[in-house]
């Protein structure tokens, strides 16, 4: 076996290859490492999706192979727009900082690598605002000082490689000692798990071992997928229109085609000799995705939300009939705002959003999605309510890839986002919006209902797959064994002085739930007013804000 003591572009093109193959093959099984046993932005799929945009890019090149500069461009530029989730900005950031370095170098060898790990560190620090250790940034960190101390000896790639990898793997397995809400759930940090197959990817192309095998998830754990059916999004097939070019044996495509039959509608496989044109509408990206890796190599992936593409052409329409006052009317600051649920996007433009990503708990939009956003707004000041912790990285990300003046209210829930916009100011700037936004999103007490998608600890005790949960302030407030008995025992701990109470329901609560919550509290706490708004959103019951 042949051992490479540097990486050239081939190599490097190689590497991010076997990482996003790697991070599809592990998908599922870092989505079960979530901290909270809730339907949430998965972190598998996030890392899995933003090196997935990294390889299409690569795929895209008109450049020859060995054009580094082109190929470090492309893994740069393709990771950030296609970043989706805190995870997936860190590790955009991580490639970018690599990139850098190896640009600077005209290769990668063991000094490079060791460098490139370091200033990989130094970004992913620098991409989170309030870091926090026993988190990927430990992982990338103590990887780094691993390979600078065995590049220092002169060492070759393979041996600077090999000792950032044991320490990353070192380092993952501490990550619940240093955070003890990973020790809680009893899990390691998922985003650490997943840089850790990067490091797994670039011994591979060294020296030729093989990738990590996933471990085997059982089927009665696997996440709960949002059931975009259920969500009522008023298309008759599958939400997204999955499209690309498949590189594979022809006696393979006939099982690709009824793998495709099971996930969606609107299959269209032509072509032959070795290359298909491939184009299905499914609720499932990543397993359409995976379903072309099981037989070839797809290339050249486009996706499209056809929800939200229906929703702008609904949009134009009503223009056209003739509204007095077109939501597309220029002004000095618009907004962009990131949800789901038909009644939560009817709220949100109510309030004066000019343009609705689709995105949310399960579903993260990618940089390039929220910059798409804000260059269709007409407004040369931008603000962007994420209305979700996991999207607030992503968002902040959009700034630097516009001419536009972008800024981001840190919002990280719905009722967040509706609170903000109480304050939102056309006339205004973005700047001096961010900071009236951002005060009265600061006033709310957030919260959610949900159910647990898998058995897990927390601080309010142990967690069975089914439980209905009460959450406020990244905890588990509240385990209860009914919708209801969840809901108003939440409500309970949190009302004190306040005034008001917002309920967002959404597409699992029926009106009699509904009813008695707003019963309960008018009983309990007769100083609280209830507003109740229709949603719609998957996934979480209740979203509620308290005021």
């Amino acid at each position: 076996m042949t051992v490479a003591t540097h990486l050239d572009a081939v190599g490097l093109r190689a590497v991010v290859i076997g990482f996003r193959d790697a991070l599809v093959d592990h998908r599922e099984a870092l989505n079960l490492l979530n901290v909270f046993p809730v339907p949430d932005g998965d972190t598998g799929t996030n890392m899995s999706m933003t090196a997935q945009a990294a390889v299409s890019a690569l795929e895209e090149l008109e450049a020859p192979a060995d054009d580094l500069g082109a190929v470090i461009g492309a893994v740069a530029h393709g990771s950030l727009m296609g970043a989706r989730g805190n995870s997936g900005v860190i590790m955009s950031q991580v490639l970018r900082a690599l990139c850098g370095v190896v640009g600077e170098a005209g290769h990668i060898d063991g000094r490079v690598l060791a460098d490139g790990l370091v200033a990989a560190s130094e970004a992913a620090y620098g991409a989170v605002g309030q870091p926090v250790e026993g988190t990927i940034l430990t992982v990338v960190r103590e990887s780094s000082e691993a390979a600078v101390v065995a590049a220092d000896t002169g060492a070759d790639l393979l041996p600077v490689a090999e000792a950032a990898r044991e320490r990353a793997g070192d380092s993952l397995a501490r990550t619940p000692d240093l955070l003890p809400v990973l020790a809680e759930a009893g899990v390691v940090d998922a985003g650490a798990s997943g840089y850790v197959l990067f490091l797994d990817a670039v011994l591979t192309v060294a020296d030729g071992r093989p990738l990590p095998e996933p471990p085997e998830v059982p089927v009665a754990a696997a996440p709960l997928a949002v059931d975009r059916k259920a969500a009522d999004h008023g298309l008759d097939g599958g939400r997204y229109e999955v499209m690309f070019f498949l590189d594979a044996p022809d006696d393979t495509v006939p099982g690709f085609k009824d793998a495709w039959g099971d996930l969606g509608d609107s299959v269209v496989v032509v072509g032959g000799d070795g290359v298909w044109n491939c184009h299905v509408h499914t609720d499932d990206i990543g397993a359409a995705v995976e379903a072309g890796i099981a037989v070839g190599r797809p290339h050249r992936i486009r996706i499209s939300d056809l929800l939200e593409e229906a929703e702008e052409q609904a949009w134009v329409r009503e223009q056209i009939a003739g509204a007095d006052e077109p939501e597309g009317e220029p002004v000095p600051c618009a907004v962009v705002a990131v949800a789901n649920g038909p009644g939560i996007v009817e709220i949100f433009r109510s309030l004066g959003v000019h343009r609705v990503v689709a995105g949310g708990q399960s579903m993260n939009p990618s940089t390039a999605d929220l910059l798409v956003a804000v260059e269709a707004v007409p407004a040369g000041h931008v603000v962007i309510l994420p209305n979700n912790g996991n999207i607030v990285a992503v968002a902040e990300q959009v700034d630097a890839q516009t001419d536009k003046t972008v800024r981001v209210v840190r919002t990280k829930s719905i009722t967040e986002g509706f609170a903000s916009l109480l304050e939102y100011d056309p006339e205004g700037t973005a700047d001096g919006n961010l900071d009236l936004m951002g005060e009265a999103a600061s006033a709310v007490v957030a919260a959610e209902v949900t159910v647990a998608v898998r058995d897990s600890g927390s601080d309010a005790g142990d967690i069975t797959t089914g439980d209905h949960l009460g959450l406020s302030g990244g905890k588990v407030r509240v385990i209860a064994g009914s919708l209801l008995e969840a809901t108003t025992r939440l409500l309970d701990e949190l009302l004190d002085d306040h005034e008001l109470v917002t309920l967002i329901a959404g597409d699992q609560a029926d009106e009699f739930t509904t009813a008695r919550v707003v019963a309960h509290v008018e009983e309990s706490h007769p100083h609280v007013e209830v507003e109740v708004h229709e949603g719609g959103q998957p996934l979480y019951p209740y979203f509620v804000g308290i005021e």
